[in-house]
């Protein structure tokens, strides 16, 4: 790991450590909007840390695939911007691919590790939540085997509990 990365994660680090924890809600449910189109329901477990669930479906030239997933993720409340919050965390996921008749295609399902960096904001007067993220991926096996550079998602979730 080179210096810059070094000193990228150590700030990570000390800043949950030292940053007080808050959240705005309990649970929400909305759409990940990325890749795939996911539906995601968010459920806080204690005062920083966060389950969540997904399931989404892609379909492009050759292949078709569903996933569902878990992760998760460590909440730190960034200091003078009330409502948003910075989470990192892990999860996995499995994928289940189809491939139409003359395409290539390995195994017809794959397994995922998985790791999360995100926003999230939580609007003061209205029952919606919003999260950027990035997360990016390694297969266990199956077809795209390996590291997988990620994907990147903006959620839109109504709060069904604060």
């Amino acid at each position: 790991m080179n210096s810059k990365k070094l000193v990228l994660v150590s700030a990570l680090l000390v800043g949950c450590i030292v940053t007080s924890f808050s959240q705005d809600y309990k649970s929400a449910i909305g759409l990940r909007l990325g890749y795939p189109v996911s539906i995601s329901y968010k459920t806080f477990i204690s005062e920083p840390g966060a389950i969540e669930v997904f399931g989404g479906f892609r379909s492009w030239t050759g292949y078709k695939w569903f996933n569902v997933g878990g992760l998760y993720e460590h909440h730190a409340e960034i200091p003078g911007a009330d409502g948003l919050s910075w989470y990192f965390g892990g999860g996995a996921s499995v994928f289940f691919w189809t491939y139409d008749e003359g395409f290539a295609g390995g195994s017809s399902t794959s397994f995922g590790l998985l790791g999360t960096l995100g926003l999230d904001y939580k609007f003061a007067e209205a029952p919606i939540n919003l999260s950027l993220d990035w997360v990016p991926h390694f297969f266990i096996n199956g077809y795209g085997s390996g590291f997988g550079g990620g994907y990147g998602a903006l959620s839109v979730r109504y709060v069904l509990s604060e």
